[in-house]
């Protein structure tokens, strides 16, 4: 079976202004780079178009109070916080982003394609159920949630590999049992929220699990977590759909954080996550683009990367041109898997009241 991309020119639409780290470069880039690596004319692609949400669907996420804040935006713009505005005429963007989203989970769920990814923009992962930030309005990867949970599969787990704390999605599920929201990013970052002690709350208690990594850390601590915390817990989880919040600046070249993946580690971890579907739930994974602003050194490598991940193509040639090298060797932090091993060591005693795996 086939992987599914959605994309649409009209995700290029959305503008804050030409020079704002969130501009349409970061998909424009990444589609000339599918056009030279001939990804369309892979057999086993296939593209697909996204719809607009509707109201429902938003609403199963997003307050009524808070669409109607929204939709007064939309017609003279607004400021939501120092990086984020909401230009004349945005919502329809957004709302295509969270439809965008459905429809690659949709292709799934009705058996057209195996697994899929949604290059869209605006993000979602910082939009919370009333409040937007982050460059995000509508949490895309939520409301994709909420439609697979309408669909039947009741229990999703959600993997956010975003370098920056998806606060809006936590926001969302926190007292939800049927949702495991795992979430790896840089400590001490934007938005400030993400601590290992943040679990759930109410029925979602342990149902959060927050893994903050130091400055520098490199696929090797992002491997070790997958090994140690993200698989284990999935499996006992028993999910029915894994959605992956796939933030792409995590990347070495990437001046929103100070972190250190490569191309190669991202397809790696989107491989494991393929196999981690594989084990659970049959294969249904969906991958949502959320940050990622490196638009020549980073981004079209990265989602090149998953994509091929996803697709099961050869992913031994995944690399960043070789005039980026001296960036990563000035990325790397040498304790900065020491610092991952204990903090993840102080994860599983405070997770443990909820897990048999830690």
């Amino acid at each position: 079976m086939k992987t599914g991309i959605v994309s649409h020119f009209n995700y290029l639409l959305h503008e804050q202004n030409p020079v704002h780290s969130e501009r349409k470069e970061r998909i424009a880039y990444t589609l000339d780079m599918f056009d030279e690596e001939e990804i369309w004319m892979e057999s086993g692609i296939k593209k697909i178009d996204p719809k607009i949400a509707n109201q429902e669907d938003i609403l199963a996420v997003h307050t009524e109070n808070y669409i109607e804040i929204l939709k007064e935006a939309d017609k003279s713009g607004r400021n939501f916080d120092v990086n984020t505005y909401a230009p004349p005429g945005f919502l329809d963007k957004a709302f295509l982003s969270a439809g965008g989203a459905i429809c690659a989970a949709e292709s799934v769920l009705s058996g057209d394609v195996r697994n899929s990814f949604a290059l869209v923009r605006p993000p979602g992962h910082h939009a919370g159920r009333n409040f937007a930030g982050g460059f995000c309005y509508i949490n895309n990867v939520a409301v994709m949630t909420r439609f697979v949970q309408k669909c039947g599969c009741r229990r999703v787990v959600i993997i956010d590999w975003d370098a920056h704390h998806g606060n809006g999605t936590q926001d969302i599920f926190y007292d939800d049992p049927d949702v495991l929201y795992i979430s790896i990013h840089q400590d001490n970052c934007f938005p400030g929220t993400g601590k290992i002690k943040e679990t759930g709350e109410g029925e979602g208690k342990g149902k959060t699990i927050n893994m903050p990594v130091p400055p520098g850390s490199s696929d090797d601590v992002y491997r070790y977590l997958m090994k140690e915390i993200i698989i284990p817990a999935s499996l006992e989880f028993k999910p029915d759909f894994i959605a992956v919040s796939a933030g792409q600046d995590n990347h070495f070249t990437d001046n929103h954080s100070s972190l250190a993946l490569t191309a190669k580690g991202y397809a790696d971890l989107m491989a494991e996550t393929v196999y981690l579907s594989e084990l659970t739930c049959s294969g249904r994974v969906t991958g949502v683009l959320e940050g990622g602003y490196s638009v020549e050194g980073g981004l079209p490598y990265v989602n090149l990367a998953i994509i091929a991940a996803l697709a099961g193509l050869d992913l031994s040639g995944i690399r960043e041109p070789s005039l980026y090298e001296p960036l990563l060797k000035e990325s790397l932090n040498d304790i900065s898997f020491r610092v991952t091993e204990k903090m993840a060591k102080k994860l599983k005693k405070i997770q443990s009241k909820w897990w048999n795996c830690f």
